[in-house]
């Protein structure tokens, strides 16, 4: 324990200092991690990293997914379900598919189920690299809202291939009508336990006398209870964690108050970065083990490698197809929600994009590592070291060469320049605007009800309208900062109804609310 302590810290040490090196140089955090993992690997006497299989998804995953779906807007992913569930759905099957058989002609000893399962593995590309690449390079809203909606979901469409997989190795045989009933009550049971859940956790922030700290600590434990609930009763607790944090999120303004949800955003931003550095340092700390399981099972290094670079030759040609098919299917059956541009030939530039943000990362990993050592029977797992060799390699060559290229590929080949899109300083200027209007019709409202303290509601009026703070707070009294503060719930009001039109932006509508909560903070204060 007390070599393993300074270890972990310095490991938190490096991924701060490695995240702030990326930033600098303006690349994704978890390409430094991976390659520094890799090479710290090779240092001699550092202790050897072993988590129980069993825990892996436990650990990472739950508060991964919950962030992941309190961050995306549910108004774009029904907007663009249809492109969003092709890619979460179709194409990680179609990916899976193609690697299954791909692997199964082409690797000795390759059953047509260890395919799938290593399918089912890389299948789902990681939404925190793409995330942490599109910070450096702009792109339309409707292309990141189908990449982050895809890649909520494609987490859960890859796992449930994956758990079947491992069930079809361990058991050797595969059951069609089982694994229908199954699939139904995975995919039905994990929404609906995760729903249930949520909603409870909701009512139980709205009636217990909770204060930030408090909520904040709920909101820590609620994603693991979803996804262990959800597991218990054999859903997909990935399914339960994505639904009840879709639902939550929805709800956020309903049940955390404005300092529960400004000090929830720094944790949890802190606490599911750490947790991805972690997973990614990980994958080149274990590295040497898994190049020693190959060595004793008589794989030389130089056939896994190109193993692996297959696997991610197929990978990177299975979402270029599925991406041009997409669109295809799109602009035959549902031209209308087709992106806008100003040719079909920039329009056909868009799936290259898709087709190129295929890093794989975290999930991949925490799959891989999740695969027992050895069989009910005592048998040790066929190929177990082999599919995590070829794993770690598509998440390194993906990262790096995918990773490293897209954004010079999008800069240089001009790929959005013919996208018509809002320009995002006029949307913010019309939020801005309804917002004041709102303001002025509150502000009258009140004094029209009988408000004696015109003086005040002119300063008020005056603070709002020039954005200034005042530099003489002795007008602040009790009454005109309930008032203040009432006038901030009737702009969330009006915000959250804004929000309803599908042609707002709803990240600029988070935006107001995020700054909302920032005055209230400061009023409170005063």
């Amino acid at each position: 324990m007390h070599s393993i302590l300074p270890f972990m810290l310095a490991m938190v040490a490096a991924i701060v200092l490695l995240n702030m090196w990326a930033t600098k140089l303006k690349v994704a955090y978890p390409i430094l991690l991976v390659v520094a993992g890799l090479l710290v690997s090779f240092v001699p006497g550092l202790p050897v990293l072993k988590i129980n299989p069993d825990l892996i998804f436990l650990i990472f995953l739950p508060p991964l997914l919950f962030e992941a779906a309190w961050s995306v807007s549910f108004k774009e992913m029904r907007k663009w379900w249809r492109i969003i569930g092709s890619f979460a759905f179709l194409v990680v099957f179609f990916t899976a598919f193609s690697v299954a058989i791909t692997t199964t002609y082409l690797i000795p000893g390759f059953t047509i189920a260890l395919g799938f399962l290593l399918g089912g593995i890389v299948s789902p590309p990681d939404a925190v690299s793409t995330g942490a690449i599109m910070k450096f390079v702009k792109i339309p809203k409707s292309t990141v809202a189908i990449l982050e909606g895809e890649s909520l979901l494609n987490d859960a469409s890859s796992l449930i291939i994956f758990r079947f997989a491992l069930a079809a190795v361990a058991t050797g045989h595969f059951v069609w009508q089982q694994a229908a009933t199954s699939f139904l009550w995975m995919v039905a049971g994990g929404a609906g336990i995760g729903l249930a859940l949520a909603w409870a956790f909701v009512q139980a922030h709205r009636r217990l006398p909770t204060d930030a700290p408090s909520d904040i600590a709920l909101t820590l434990i609620e994603p693991y209870v979803m996804y262990w609930v959800a597991e218990e009763l054999h859903s997909s607790g990935v399914l339960a964690v994505v639904a009840g944090g879709l639902f939550m999120s929805a709800r956020r303004l309903s049940f955390l108050s404005s300092t529960s949800r400004i000090m929830g955003y720094s944790v949890w931003e802190s606490f599911v970065f750490i947790l991805n550095g972690v997973v990614f340092l990980i994958i080149g700390l274990d590295l040497p083990e898994i190049v020693e399981g190959l060595r004793l099972e008589g794989v030389p290094l130089r056939t896994a490698i190109g193993y692996g670079v297959l696997v991610t030759l197929v990978l990177i040609l299975a979402r270029m197809i599925s991406s041009y098919a997409a669109m295809i299917a799109t602009l035959i059956f549902r031209p209308s929600v087709a992106p806008r541009a100003r040719s079909n030939r920039a329009r056909f530039k868009m799936p290259l994009l898709l087709g190129w943000t295929g890093m794989r990362g975290v999930v991949s990993l925490a799959a891989a590592l999740s695969i027992p050592v050895a069989l009910d029977n005592g048998a040790a797992f066929p190929q177990r070291n082999l599919i995590l060799f070829i794993t770690f390699v598509a998440i390194l060559l993906t990262l790096v060469v995918q990773g490293l290229t897209l954004p010079a590929f999008i800069k240089r080949g001009k790929l959005f320049e013919a996208f018509t899109e809002d320009s995002e300083q006029e949307a913010m200027q019309k939020i801005k605007r309804g917002l004041r209007q709102q303001i002025y019709h509150f502000l009258q409202h009140r004094k029209n009800d009988g408000l004696h303290e015109e003086m005040a509601v002119r300063k008020i009026l005056q603070h709002w309208e020039e954005k200034a703070k005042s530099s003489d707070d002795e007008w602040m009294n009790d009454q005109t900062k309930a008032i203040l503060l009432e006038m901030l719930e009737c702009q969330r009001t009006y915000l959250a109804e804004l929000n309803k039109d599908i042609s707002v932006n709803e990240d600029y509508i988070r935006r107001q609310l995020y700054q909302i909560d920032l005055e209230e903070e400061r009023l409170r204060m005063i």
